[in-house]
């Protein structure tokens, strides 16, 4: 059981990051796409995404939290070095909450203010993510590589998030709004691509520790499943969006659904890379880890929550499901 334990946390981690991902993925991407609409869009828009964001930064608490108790070494470590991305991070998170409720309820004349606060807020926390996974990825390392790669991925996962945002408008507007998203989804798609490329071929290049674990034999047989699972989702949206345009009118769920597969499988290969490590080449999550009684103690806490909140958000997702309607305050 002691050594299971730390194991059972980091999955519990890593899945709570990798759901938020996705949920509040979609959320900052639909957040950088407002300048793009015009204002009614905009109501659409953050309308179909009401019921759920909230319930969607709950995934990222989860996940931070398990850190924190299960992980108290690394998780000072970690939030020491990423001090100021997370900083900006929290600040683009407020900034985009208090824009989603006050950008109608201070009126019309303070409306473009507060879409512009959504829209920073969103880009900021993106950015901010992006940033903290490069230099996780580095082992926390600074330097010239090391901040390069950090910039490359602060880059390549607000495109990222565009794509799901335009994958979760696909499925929830309709109309013009419908083909708008198609469009952004066609820009946001080759940058996405290509940023997702520089970062796998960049990744062994700043990793001595993931790039041994990626290129010897079999391992790069084995892990083959991977870069091609993602290239062939890239496929499908290239075909989708490009060579069967009407195909993402018959199936409105296949852009999104094949973005949320990349984060799937960039996720599966960042675990493998980084395992058993909590931070890369300094501590492994055994090292790392809270005294057995301790986790002990808290895995009832995690067995009670993580089920409820899957719960509630399949079930906030069950009764929201459909095409998005008009905003209101009411």
């Amino acid at each position: 059981m002691e050594y299971w334990l730390p194991i059972i946390y980091v999955a519990t981690m890593g899945l709570a990051l990798l759901i938020y991902v996705v949920l509040d993925g979609y959320d900052l991407g639909i957040g950088m796409l407002l300048p793009l609409a015009q204002e009614r869009e905009k109501d659409l828009m953050i309308a179909s995404i009401g019921p759920f964001w909230d319930a969607n930064e709950t995934w990222i608490v989860l996940g931070v939290g398990v850190l924190f108790i299960a992980f108290p070494s690394a998780y000072g470590e970690i939030l020491t070095t990423l001090y100021l991305p997370v900083t900006i991070m929290l600040f683009g998170l407020i900034l985009r909450g208090v824009a989603f409720d006050l950008r109608v309820k201070a009126g019309d004349h303070r409306r473009q203010l507060w879409n512009r606060a959504f829209f920073f807020g969103s880009a900021t926390a993106s950015a901010a993510q992006g940033w903290m996974l490069g230099s996780y990825v580095t082992g926390l390392q600074g330097g010239a590589l090391g901040l390069g790669f950090s910039l490359l991925i602060a880059l390549t996962l607000p495109a990222l998030y565009l794509l799901l945002g335009c994958g979760w408008l696909l499925m929830k507007a309709e109309g013009e709004l419908l083909e708008k998203a198609a469009r952004w989804a066609r820009l946001a798609l080759w940058p996405m691509g290509l940023g997702l490329l520089a970062v796998s071929l960049a990744t062994p290049l700043v990793s001595e520790v993931i790039a041994a674990k990626w290129f010897s034999w079999p391992n790069l047989l084995l892990l083959a499943p991977i870069p091609l699972a993602c290239l062939a989702c890239f496929g499908a949206m290239i075909y989708a969006l490009e060579y069967r345009r009407g195909l993402y009118l018959r199936r409105p769920w296949l852009v999104f659904v094949a973005s949320v597969a990349i984060c799937l499988m960039a996720s599966l290969g960042l675990a493998y890379s980084v395992f058993p490590d909590v931070v890369i080449g300094r501590m492994t999550i055994w090292e790392a880890s809270a005294s057995v009684a301790s986790l002990r103690f808290t895995l009832v806490g995690v067995v009670i929550t993580l089920p409820l909140i899957l719960f509630y958000t399949v079930y906030v997702y069950r009764v929201f499901h459909g095409r998005a309607t008009e905003l209101t305050y009411d």
